[in-house]
């Protein structure tokens, strides 16, 4: 056997049809950079935003630079696939082609997606389906911790807390807009819109009055015909990453972080996340150490409500009365270099390489199949 074949094989997935895709391949090009080669082989699997999937030139570049954007333009080896993304229709992929053959023998598969296709249980049926291993949470806690508004739902019915909230569906918007909007005006103001299924503040707009608000909500649906509107909490925006437990232990919870923004932003949105230099992210921020115990014990709760697996982020608000109030949960979080996620757990005495094996082995010992 030789020295590459005894290696574990690790099919790094990225990019996609969402609006994330760029996100994405910035946290792809970080894990790849992290995984150990002496011990895994690693397979880049990039997905073009027209759906084609690519066996990706090891040498792709996919760091921000200059404020540019990485993206999966279709170069590569084209991958054979059960389907056409163009005709919709099935396809024979037998005998199988080479650039097909590489990836009969992976082990695991990282699903580095971000959003809709991907984060949300449609490629992790796929691999379930085809009995693969692979990171993160399964089918249906990725959709109910991508959908906000069933997210919120579980919660709730779990007696953890969360704010005020509207959900606008795609027929109740064209067919019943009045209703909905008066809905939205007993929130209060200022309100938070967004789209109900995207993620890296993608499409979310701030609203302090009504004459802004159908605005808003038309620009979140270019996003997803399904929108929720939150009500604006006032307290420190606070972080927290989440890893299934060792050998059936419960959920871990790392140090928290607070997003510090610096350059007079109105929210934590796209361009303060990813390109603001002036973005802060303080670990671990001024808390009591009571207070850091109690989000840790709200964001393992947190986590296991939606049944998640393998890795998740918890946000927060704490508010000036002490109160956590949870906002999200993201199931494949961003792994840049700017990312609190990774940041979080070295601070937790975890750095990124042990961060990114500790992932793949809880993959790799996991059961294919209902669990």
């Amino acid at each position: 056997m030789s020295q590459e074949s005894s290696k574990i094989r690790v099919a790094v997935v990225f990019g996609g049809r969402s609006s994330e895709h760029n996100i994405s391949c910035v946290t792809a090009g970080a894990v790849m950079a992290a995984i150990d080669r002496d011990r895994y082989e690693v397979v880049p699997v990039g997905i073009a935003r027209d759906g084609r999937w690519v066996l990706a030139p090891a040498d792709l570049n996919l760091a921000i630079e200059d404020g540019r954007l990485p993206e999966v333009s279709g170069e590569g080896t084209a991958l054979a696939l059960p389907f056409d993304p163009e005709s919709r229709g099935l396809m024979i992929v037998e005998p199988l082609e080479a650039s097909s053959a590489a990836l009969v023998d992976v082990d695991v598969v990282l699903p580095l997606l971000h959003g809709p296709y991907g984060e949300d249980g449609t490629i992790q049926g796929m691999l379930e389906l085809a009995g693969v291993r692979y990171v993160g949470a399964g089918v249906l806690a990725s959709a109910v911790a991508m959908d906000k508004g069933f997210m919120k739902l579980v919660w709730q019915a779990q007696g953890l807390p969360i704010g005020p909230y509207v959900i606008i569906t795609d027929r109740e918007w064209r067919r019943e807009r009045k209703r909905k909007i008066d809905e939205v005006k007993e929130l209060g103001w200022p309100v938070f819109v967004k789209p109900a299924r995207a993620g890296s503040s993608m499409g979310i707009s701030r609203v302090e009055a009504e004459p802004d608000l159908e605005a808003a909500i038309e620009a979140a649906r270019e996003h997803d015909p399904k929108v929720i509107v939150e009500a604006a909490i006032v307290g420190r925006e606070i972080e927290l990453g989440v890893l299934q437990g060792l050998d059936d232990g419960p959920p871990e919870a790392s140090m928290p972080a607070e997003v510090v923004m610096g350059s007079g932003a109105d929210f934590y949105d796209f361009e303060t996340k990813y390109l603001d230099s002036s973005l802060r992210l303080d670990i671990p921020p001024d808390l009591d150490p009571a207070a850091v115990e109690e989000a840790q014990r709200i964001a393992a709760q947190a986590f296991d409500a939606l049944d998640c697996e393998g890795l998740a982020r918890v946000d927060f608000f704490y508010t000036a009365d002490g109160r956590w109030i949870l906002n999200e949960i993201n199931t494949m979080p961003g792994c840049t270099p700017t990312s609190a996620f990774p940041q979080m757990w070295a601070a937790s005495g975890l750095d990124y390489p042990a961060l990114v094996d500790r992932l793949i082995q809880t993959a790799l010992r996991r059961a294919t199949g209902l669990r």
